[in-house]
């Protein structure tokens, strides 16, 4: 039997947001059934639940959260997903009881502060961000507050120095971000800060103390490289520390991350991304060969060391994520959670890297990842293929397990997705390469994707579909207005009014478009021609629209609006309404429903085209 929706939906648990300490090794689980992230505790026994179901934990600081959660001494802090506001929770029973009371206030990127017993986070309130340290009597104290946006702080071993990262409209992190640093007083008080930007313009995230020595990830060499920074005569001295030309970092769109961290004596643990894939890889101490461990795994999130063990979550493309504890000085590698087979009697299947070569007017290599079809066709014909253009769009297709693309294999579909240029992971040109471009390089490389694949004989060139979600559902829509390549195409939650949605977008975003399409005023025409509702009379091809009711990125206008144009232009449309949903699904009823009707789409759209190809370009 091919897998169900039931059982791809059940499979979708993610973990994220380690923390070890004398505490414990906590973590973030998310539940499929009720669609929280709940408090995980690692024991002898295996992973124990800490809270009860309904208490969910996430932050929504700069609408994408991240780092809702650390431990102190003897509780942990974690942010509540409905109030927003930080929580005490006892590691033992699980007891909860509010921390702050701030109304209209999100709270994120928090940090344990050992030295003066209190808790570092970035506030979000009334369109402002602010550095705040949370004692214990709950009061709330300000420490820095002149930027636009605040990344986790980070401190010194001996608690008395600060560093973080901010960055200023219009900009996003990953294009222009700046270190800064202070002293901290007897008081608490930030004294002495001051910012220290980068010889050339760049994006820096997480900064980490080896002691008193500070280390930061910067691209203003071209990629996500480890640097370490000193101080000198009030100069900072950049020294690169891995001139490996790879980010060894994702963009930053939460608080919170960790690719990598000091193990003490020189030594230093870092994620490397290559050509997609993760890579783990250590050093143990200053003069110690490189070693890379836990090879079986593609990503790497929240490294954290105690207690001579490195720990972080993993995760692979065949199995669920993974909580690892690795042993410092033997190697040995220990699953503490996670990494379950998916489902029970169904196999999996595994990513093949393709590269699509530059061409005369593409410059860049462009690569993917194809998902074959669980069973070949036994005609020697080719199967079917679903193209992918992931979200941000500044974000990365991740070779790692997705339930869905699973689901799509078992069904007779062969599954591509393709990192177009603009994504993370393949060092600063390539990502820039988007600015200005939006809807053009994205659309190109969705389009070379298709033709690659089918000319190396791993798709029916008359069997092409397309979706994405999100921006990617942009993306999606633009190609159905560019190509007749698709035979149909699949819009969830996707933006089809960048001009309606700069209106509204929150204030993260609020310089993004005019970096990817650029500023409205200047470039009227560009808009209008990578407006999808604008040009959806060019779509020749079924589509397939999903929406929530509730969601605040991509109002839900936008998509009526698309499918209203397309009824009146006589095209095939659906349209399929989750009024309780927001920007993303959560609920797992919901993410069934999505997938039965998405692949009955996909069926009845599939069958052998007797037009002889005309739907091929």
């Amino acid at each position: 039997m091919p897998l169900s929706a039931e059982q791809a939906s059940a499979a979708f648990i993610q973990r994220t947001g380690l923390t070890a300490s004398r505490l414990g090794i906590f973590w973030l689980e998310f539940d499929p059934a009720s669609g929280n992230n709940l408090l995980k505790k690692a024991t002898e026994d295996g992973p124990q639940s800490v809270t009860p179901p309904g208490f969910g934990i996430r932050s929504q600081v700069n609408g994408y959260g991240g780092g809702a959660l650390c431990g102190g001494p003897d509780h942990l802090f974690a942010v509540e997903a409905f109030g927003q506001q930080i929580h005490r929770i006892d590691p033992d029973n699980g007891v909860t009881d509010a921390m702050t009371n701030a109304p209209d206030t999100s709270f994120g990127g928090l940090v344990w502060d050992d030295c003066r017993q209190r808790v570092l986070a970035v506030r979000e309130s009334s369109g402002q961000q602010q550095l705040v340290a949370i004692r214990e009597n709950s009061k709330i104290l300000p420490l820095h507050d002149s930027e636009d946006f605040y990344s986790a702080p980070t401190l010194s071993a001996s608690g008395r120095r600060m560093a973080w990262v901010c960055w200023s409209l219009p900009d996003m992190p990953w294009v222009r971000s700046v270190l800064w640093t202070a002293e901290i007083d007897e008081d608490g008080v930030l004294v002495r800060a001051r910012c220290w930007p980068t010889a050339i313009a760049g994006s820096v995230q997480q900064p980490v103390f080896d002691c008193e020595e500070l280390q930061v990830l910067s691209d203003h060499g071209g990629w996500w490289q480890p640097w370490q920074v000193s101080f000198v005569e009030g100069e900072a001295i950049w020294i690169c520390l891995d001139e490996t030309p790879a980010d060894h970092a994702s963009a930053p769109w939460q608080l919170g991350e960790r690719h990598h961290c000091p193990l003490g004596r020189g030594g230093w643990a870092r994620a490397r991304y290559q050509s997609g894939v993760g890579e783990l890889w250590l050093s143990l101490a200053a003069d110690s060969p490189l070693s890379r461990v836990a090879t079986d795994y593609t990503d790497f999130r929240h490294l954290e060391v105690f207690g001579g063990k490195l720990f972080c979550v993993a995760r692979s493309a065949t199995r669920l994520d993974s909580v690892l504890e690795l042993t410092l000085e033997s190697g040995h590698v220990r699953t503490l959670a996670g990494g379950e087979k998916p489902f029970t009697d169904a196999p999996v299947v595994a990513p093949e890297i393709f590269r699509i070569p530059p061409s005369q007017h593409v410059r860049e290599e462009v690569t993917g990842f194809l998902y074959p079809p669980i069973d070949g066709a036994s005609d020697g014909t080719f199967p079917p293929l679903i193209l992918i253009a992931h979200g941000g769009p500044t974000s990365t297709a991740w070779p790692v397990l997705n339930p869905q693309v699973q689901f799509w294999c078992h069904h007779g579909f062969a599954v591509a997705e393709v990192n177009y240029r603009g994504s993370a992971g393949f060092g600063r040109d390539f990502r820039q390469a988007l600015a200005g471009n939006w809807g053009r390089a994205d659309v190109e490389d969705m389009e070379r994707a298709a033709d690659h694949l089918v000319a190396i004989g791993r798709a029916d060139a008359h069997r092409l579909f397309i979706q994405g979600r999100s921006s990617g559902g942009y993306t999606a829509l633009m190609v159905m207005t560019h190509s007749q390549r698709f035979r149909a195409g699949a819009s969830l939650f996707g933006v089809s009014d960048p001009a309606r949605l700069r209106e509204v977008t929150h204030r993260f975003e609020s310089g993004y478009l005019d970096w990817l399409l650029g500023s409205p005023t200047e470039f009227p025409g560009r808009w209008q021609r990578r407006t999808p509702v604008l040009q959806a009379h060019r779509i020749r091809g079924p589509m397939i629209f999903f929406q929530g009711g509730q969601d605040q990125v991509v109002v839900p206008e936008q998509t009526r609006a698309m499918v209203r144009v397309l009824e009146q232009q006589g095209q095939a449309v659906e349209l399929w309404w989750f009024e309780d949903e927001g920007h993303g699904f959560r609920q797992r009823h919901n993410q069934i429903a999505l997938l039965e009707n998405l692949l009955a789409f996909y069926q009845r759209n599939s069958q052998k085209c007797d037009d002889g190809g005309r739907r091929f370009r």
